[in-house]
């Protein structure tokens, strides 16, 4: 398996996978700082919504697993 991933990722592919990392956090950091102020704005209590949203979501799988086993 470890040689598989040798000839896979040469170095060329690596110095580019890294820089894309580098440069894609960085402008993810940028958008997001330069978004702050409009995110605090029109998405008030955002955070709340996504969390209820995911607890419902796998409180919703977990009713289907155990309706499908009964």
């Amino acid at each position: 398996m470890l040689i598989i991933a040798a000839k896979m990722f040469t170095t060329g592919r690596i110095i580019f996978a890294s820089f894309f990392v580098i440069a894609f956090t960085a402008l993810m950091i940028f958008s997001y700082k330069k978004d702050a102020k409009n995110n605090q704005k029109y998405y008030q209590n955002a955070a709340l919504y996504v969390a209820i949203g995911i607890v419902a979501t796998i409180g919703l799988l977990f009713l289907a697993k155990y309706l499908i086993k009964h």
